[in-house]
């Protein structure tokens, strides 16, 4: 038995499950949950990542990488699911933490995910300045060089005003109610998709099947190493989950939404991969611009600009996704005394934590205007793959304490499926820079100071 003063406490999950009813605005159907978690899912990967590791690390074989990447991520995501219709509340990983492995635990990957989706979003801002300055290049237009700070390190790393206001520009949308801000969500998202197949279909027709040979040209470990790195490409679906308050029909909604985005998103993953190396041969795969050395290598070049495009709106949707996703885990934790109150303010119109939001926006947007790419990135990561361990280790424990819970969606092959994405998560964390894991180690003590300081004695659950 946990006792309320135990920093293990926990909240019943029936409680988590009918409490704050109301709150925030039940307005999202099923194809705009999908169209979210899509939005995180597919972002530059699909038109650089694949492309490194397929010259690089895997040669054709790429294919094979995301493949592993994705049956990874597919065990992680049916534990997402199985919790999304359990507990239909705004904070994921957060919130089950929370209600099965204590009040510690959940605190500690709260705390984790406020960082990581902030940086997440921040990176992707600088991600989509990189890409916006080829497209002026290639139009012929000029901007001043403060309008787009080059992304990269070292001395004369000025300040990207452009992902600056990207940063911005998305809090306002999130600002707008989250009804309106689903809608430009899917739109853009359908774009983006109209994109990659028309990118796909095109493709196609220039297809050499003598670039498939060899097909492990570094050898079955290269596909194994490759799909480590493009892992990173394959999750998305767990910021969208932080939204299942704000779904009309959660129980039901939000584990189809999750399983949707994912298989959508891998096949588009796999045809983008089968047409990247069949039409260039993996040796001359550009790491940075693969589709569009593609292309160039066949004669259409032009296609390039359509790519950046592409590429600018793809990477758009990620961001929306991981602030929807920092905005609620900080809502959540405010909401349940965690953090102060304040910070749990609904606009009285939108039904949106706008505050939060603001915050999160002006965050991002320093991340990104000040620091080069590459130290905004070693921010994330790492806090993704422990949200993923937490959620699958929640998800075997509530099966075996609680059998008797309604559960609309059960997690398959229990407890092997769940018990896959925890090792492999640990497994992909042991490939991180040891810098990373400092600067993680530092600010999991700044949360625990904050939590013994504050938390512990202001949680909902205090007696």
């Amino acid at each position: 038995m946990v006792t309320s003063g135990s920093v293990f406490r926990r909240k019943p999950v029936e409680q988590i499950a009918t409490e704050h009813e109301g709150e925030l605005s039940r307005s999202l159907g099923l194809w705009q949950l999908t169209a979210i978690g899509i939005g995180g899912i597919i972002g530059a990967g699909i038109f650089a990542l694949a492309g490194a590791v397929a010259n690089e690390t895997a040669g054709p074989a790429v294919l094979v990488s995301f493949l592993i990447a994705g049956i990874a991520s597919a065990a992680a995501a049916f534990s997402y699911a199985e919790f999304a219709g359990l507990i239909p509340k705004a904070g994921s990983a957060y919130t089950y933490g929370y209600a099965v492995l204590g009040e510690i635990v959940g605190w500690l990957i709260g705390w984790d995910l406020l960082l990581e989706y902030t940086a997440i979003v921040a990176v992707v801002a600088i991600g989509i300045s990189g890409y916006f300055g080829f497209l002026v290049q290639e139009l012929g237009a000029g901007l001043p060089a403060w309008m787009l700070g080059a992304p990269g390190s070292g001395e004369g790393h000025v300040v990207d005003l452009f992902a600056m206001v990207l940063c911005l520009l998305i809090a306002f949308l999130l600002n707008l109610g989250i009804r309106a801000a689903a809608r430009f969500e899917t739109f853009v998202v359908a774009i983006k998709i109209a994109v990659v197949l028309l990118v796909v279909v095109v493709g196609f027709f220039y297809v050499n099947t003598a670039n498939y040979t060899p097909f492990f040209p570094f050898g079955v470990g290269g596909a194994i190493t490759g799909a480590a790195t493009v892992f990173f490409a394959v999750f998305g679906y767990d910021a969208m989950s932080t939204a299942a308050e704000e779904s009309r029909d959660a129980q039901r909604h939000m584990p189809k939404a999750i399983i949707y985005s994912l298989v959508i998103s891998m096949i588009l993953y796999v045809l983008a991969t089968l047409v990247l190396t069949g039409m260039q041969d993996y040796r001359q795969i550009d790491p940075e611009s693969g589709f569009s050395s593609a292309f160039a290598s066949v004669g259409l070049s032009g296609l390039a600009s359509v790519i950046a495009v592409g590429a600018i709106v793809g990477i758009l949707t990620v961001m929306f996704t991981f602030m929807l996703g920092v905005t609620r885990v900080w809502f959540s934790m405010s909401r349940d005394g965690l953090l102060p109150a304040w910070f749990a303010k609904l606009h009285p119109v939108r039904r949106v934590p706008t505050r939060v939001t603001w915050i999160v926006g002006v965050a991002s947007a320093l991340i990104a205007g000040f620091l080069p790419i590459r130290e905004a990135a070693e921010l994330t990561n790492i806090g993704i793959l422990l949200a993923f361990v937490v959620v699958c280790v929640a998800v075997i424990v509530l099966r075996y304490r609680r059998p008797d819970l309604p559960r609309t969606f059960r997690t398959p092959g229990m407890p092997v499926v769940p018990a896959v994405g925890v090792v492999f998560s640990i497994w992909l964390i042991t490939f991180l820079d040891p810098l990373t894991w400092l600067r993680f180690a530092a600010w999991f003590a700044i949360g625990l100071a904050v939590y013994f300081a504050y938390s512990r004695r202001h949680s909902a659950l205090n007696p």
